[in-house]
């Protein structure tokens, strides 16, 4: 990858951040588009990049980064750019992130954010996903088994936990403390709540959310200029504390070929949420073989439903991506494409 096209791909994350209603951490990846260069570790380490910046999510990396440093008092060159400061000029963001990149303190604080990809655990995301579980509900008419693949700190196997707003319709605990509301356009919302009788998740490298510097983290990678998107993610790691989900370490692949199949009286539901694209291609080609193969021994007694919030097309910058529904009751499966949703769950288009 050249130089050019990582400074390519921070000026396509910037377009995708104004496009969500995040102005400064546009402007963050606009001005680390025009100032990364060689002369910090940082930037030879970006520009360097050996692998895909949108698969490895490196601009994520470098945002959240510096979010953490803000939020950790050890960025004074960038703090004042961030809320509740107003929204800075474009040209103000440029020279301080020059500013911070040529502080040797900075840029050594800020280097190891690159060694691992973001565990963002979006809790918004599960005004997409519960809408989806509605609907695997009412078709199978079975309580559900959630099986949930990076869950990273669980935050989204506990979506049952909070309240929703979705077309005018209440569903979830009326004193829950995550209320989400997404913004709802085309047909109505699914209006059958999901019972949930058993959740797990694995992810590659789960986090401890009773951990504060793991709550920390997770709160690096949420874009700074979006207060409700802050407190919701305060909110859901106290719930997660209270009561965590269960999360294994290890392989998708190999967690889902062990752990993974009908059981009579329910309905196995897998699902993810943006993470599928950081999968390695084999994994993602293993989970897909098995869950065929189990599904051919699904029944109407005994479902499993395959339900996958993901862009179509990682590379495309311009597109939203799907929810979208593969299950088995018997028979080939069926596939259904439920809605399209921006990648934080602020808004949605409901198809089904």
């Amino acid at each position: 990858m050249t130089a050019d096209a990582i400074r390519a791909a921070f000026r396509g994350q910037a377009n995708w951040c104004r496009l969500g209603g995040a102005p400064l951490v546009a402007m963050l990846c606009d001005a680390l588009a025009e100032r990364l260069d060689g002369t910090s570790a940082t930037g030879r380490a970006v520009l360097g990049w050996p692998g895909d910046p949108h698969r490895d999510a490196l601009m994520m990396r470098v945002t959240g980064g510096l979010n953490a440093l803000v939020r950790a008092g050890q960025a004074p060159a960038i703090a004042h750019l961030y809320p509740p400061a107003p929204l800075p000029e474009a040209g103000a963001v440029s020279a301080s992130i020059a500013a911070a990149l040529a502080d040797p303190g900075f840029d050594a604080a800020l280097l190891p954010w690159l060694d691992g990809p973001p565990q963002t655990n979006e809790v918004g995301r599960s005004g997409v996903l519960m809408p989806g579980l509605m609907v695997i509900a009412g078709l199978t008419g079975h309580p559900l088994r959630l099986f949930e693949l990076g869950a990273s700190a669980g935050l989204n196997l506990l979506l049952d936990r909070f309240h929703y707003t979705l077309c005018g319709v209440e569903s979830g605990p009326a004193d829950a403390g995550v209320r989400i509301a997404p913004g709802w356009r085309g047909n109505p919302a699914p209006a059958l709540p999901p019972q949930v009788i058993e959740r797990r998740g694995v992810d590659i490298a789960p986090l401890d959310i009773a951990d504060p510097a793991t709550a920390a983290r997770l709160r690096a990678y949420i874009w700074p200029d979006q207060p409700e998107r802050v407190a919701r993610a305060a909110a859901a790691i106290a719930v997660a504390a209270d009561a965590p989900s269960p999360i294994d370490r290890g392989d998708a692949a190999q967690w889902v070929e062990t752990r993974v199949a009908p059981v009579p009286g329910s309905t196995a539901v897998v699902y993810h949420s943006i993470a599928f694209q950081y999968f390695p291609i084999e994994s993602r080609a293993r989970i897909a073989a098995h869950l065929d193969k189990v599904g051919a021994d699904a029944t109407p007694g005994a479902p499993l439903a395959w339900l996958r919030y993901e862009f179509d097309d990682p590379q495309a910058t311009d597109a939203l991506p799907t929810l979208r529904l593969r299950l088995w009751r018997g028979g080939p499966p069926v596939e259904m494409l439920l809605a399209r949703a921006h990648p934080h769950g602020t808004f949605l288009e409901w198809l089904a």
